[in-house]
């Protein structure tokens, strides 16, 4: 099926810009897409393009976004603009997710039980209150345990040095101390945090070329959205599922990153064409969403950033 057929038959209203998104498949390819620009509706007609006109199986693409919500609500999209069974067969996954069943694949392939994931955030912080309390002889309050939770979460997602991770008691007294004793006792309790599933998802990839290679064998096509919210470590991932042949399509807009706090890593977006030499990068400009005043007034605040494209 041509393009323009494909387009007729679904009804499709796209502009320029969003046309060459949609048919840019293969290779690296980054889109910067500006808020209002019609983001969603662009992925989710390139999903369709992708296994309606060209063919490709649904089952060897993968869509990685920044929260549970978005992935659903991007399914969603896809069945009502297309098709429920073959939603059904398209995989929307966070990064964690994706880390998941990469660690499911280690435990297969080796017969080990990875470490369990503790996903009750109260009992961790109970755990950083106990440690900070040993360390210092004081009793932290509610906010700055919430501060070291968030460091050590920003930490393991920038994927930060010894020597980094040192310099941040500037910042936190005693947090490297805390931080080694919080990754000694879940080590000692044979368990992990979210962070740290996407750390032994990584270290796995890299280490067990069977798994690797079974991932890339599966997912030739990967799609991620909202990169500017993308950490280091989740950056890494995508890298090494990628390799250097692989065919990603990254969408963001480093204008748009104000998770930095969080380990939102907006440098990839700007490193992207050193990383894959032959990529492309595409552009979707038009704001449908806002009005003439407030793009006005965004724009006069953006280009006082001088890091962005």
């Amino acid at each position: 099926m041509t393009y323009d057929s494909f387009k007729t038959q679904y009804g499709l209203t796209l502009n320029a810009q969003q046309e060459a998104a949609v048919q840019a498949v293969n290779g690296q390819i980054l889109l910067l897409a500006v808020p209002g620009s019609g983001k969603t509706t662009t992925l989710v007609s390139r999903l369709g393009y992708m296994v309606y006109a060209l063919g490709i199986p649904p089952e060897n693409i993968l869509t990685m976004t920044y929260t549970v919500a978005a992935t659903h609500d991007m399914r969603r999209r896809f069945s009502a603009l297309f098709d429920d069974d073959m939603a059904s067969r398209l995989e929307f996954r966070t990064i964690n997710g994706v880390s998941a069943r990469i660690i499911r694949s280690f435990e297969k392939l080796t017969g080990r039980k990875a470490f369990d994931l503790i996903t009750d955030e109260r009992r961790l912080a109970a755990l950083v209150t106990e440690i900070a309390v040993s360390v210092s002889r004081e009793h932290p309050t509610d906010s700055e345990i919430k501060g070291i939770r968030t460091a050590i979460t920003y930490a393991k997602n920038q994927m930060l040095s010894d020597e980094e991770i040192r310099a941040m008691d500037k910042e936190i007294d005693h947090f490297s101390t805390i931080f080694q004793e919080y990754r000694r006792v879940l080590r000692q309790w044979n368990a992990m945090d979210y962070d740290d599933q996407m750390v032994y998802a990584y270290a796995i990839l890299r280490k067990h070329p069977r798994i690797l290679d079974a991932f890339r064998s599966r997912y030739r096509y990967l799609c991620v959205d909202e990169a500017q919210d993308t950490s280091r470590i989740q950056h890494e991932i995508i890298n090494v599922l990628t390799g250097q042949n692989g065919n990603l399509f990254m969408v963001g807009d480093e204008d748009q990153s104000i998770y930095g706090f969080r380990a939102a890593y907006p440098q990839a977006l700007l490193e992207f064409d050193r990383k894959y030499p032959h990529a492309r990068v595409l552009l979707m400009e038009r704001n449908y969403r806002s009005t003439s005043p407030i793009v006005e007034a965004a724009n006069r605040t953006i280009a006082l950033n001088e890091n962005r494209r």
